[in-house]
């Protein structure tokens, strides 16, 4: 009785310890890749809209360094082509590191250096949202707010929606 007893109560307890989440670890790293859709740009030039005369789309991808729930480190890689006039090409490739500051339930602020291969730089701020965690994956959605300066161009202003999976 007692060999019975002893062998259920180590099932249990054995059952018990892998049913258990386990605690994270950090530094912890993340990849994800997207979709960037710019959606208005400002400058003293005036306003320029995507999806009208041209369209312009970004293909964000990145690795994120954890180094807790709350603080981590960011390397974003961004080319972006330009259709316009029945044709299309690369226009520009940006690279992004950045800081990230988790808030909970899903919600990160990524504040973004911004090098492009235009000769612009600035700063893109960003407000991430997950919008469907997975076991393994999640999907996101973000809101990018590139500010650009230099090149002898005036400086610009835009807000952008992006989505994509990070895993």
């Amino acid at each position: 009785m007692k060999a019975i007893l002893s062998v259920l109560i180590s099932l249990l307890t054995a059952y018990t310890c892998v049913a258990q989440t386990p605690t994270p670890t950090y530094p912890k790293l993340a990849g994800y890749v997207g979709i960037l859709h710019p959606i208005i740009t400002w400058s003293s030039t005036g306003t320029d809209t995507n999806f009208g005369a041209h369209y312009v789309v970004g293909m964000p991808t990145g690795i994120n360094i954890w180094k807790s729930a709350r603080v981590g480190f960011s390397a974003e890689f961004v080319p972006s082509v330009r259709a316009e006039n029945g044709t299309s090409k690369m226009a520009n490739f940006t690279f992004h590191p950045g800081v990230l500051l988790g808030f909970g339930k899903g919600w990160t602020f990524a504040g973004r250096a911004a090098f492009e291969t235009s000769g612009r730089y600035g700063l893109t701020p960003v407000i991430n949202k997950i919008v469907i965690k997975g076991k393994s994956s999640s999907m996101f959605a973000a809101v990018p707010l590139p500010l650009r300066f230099g090149n002898d161009r005036p400086t610009s202003f835009a807000i952008g929606f992006q989505f994509g999976i990070a895993f």
